[in-house]
């Protein structure tokens, strides 16, 4: 069963956990880079990091969060991440306990720092 688009919104918005600014920054170092899986595109870039700049751009687009300014691309984007965020937390409780797996980070590209409560 899909979940309704208020659901989505409201899923996304608690766990993207990272503003706009912490996840660019976090974008730009190398340790986001290395999590993940490659884009078919053979750009180097993976899914997680294009995840990542999409979150920052509804992230700037919408600081205030209002339901109503987010179009659907953007709720196609937030079920992906919220999905992906879900899934992950409930298989890698390894994630939590150490900031530096693959696990974290990969979380991190998607906007989910697991080390923040």
């Amino acid at each position: 069963m899909v979940k309704d688009t208020q659901t989505v919104i409201q899923e996304f918005n608690e766990l993207v956990n990272m503003s706009a600014s912490d996840l660019e920054a976090w974008l730009k170092g190398e340790s986001s880079q290395s999590a993940g899986w490659s884009k078919e595109d053979e750009s180097g870039e993976t899914i997680g990091h294009e995840s990542g700049r999409k979150i920052i751009e509804i992230l700037k687009k919408n600081p205030k969060k209002d339901p109503e300014k987010y179009d659907e691309e953007d709720v196609e984007h937030m079920r992906r991440v919220v999905a992906y965020c879900k899934r992950h937390l409930a298989q890698e409780e390894k994630a939590k306990q150490d900031p530096n797996s693959k696990s974290a980070r990969s979380l991190k590209n998607w906007g989910h720092d697991p080390a923040k409560a």
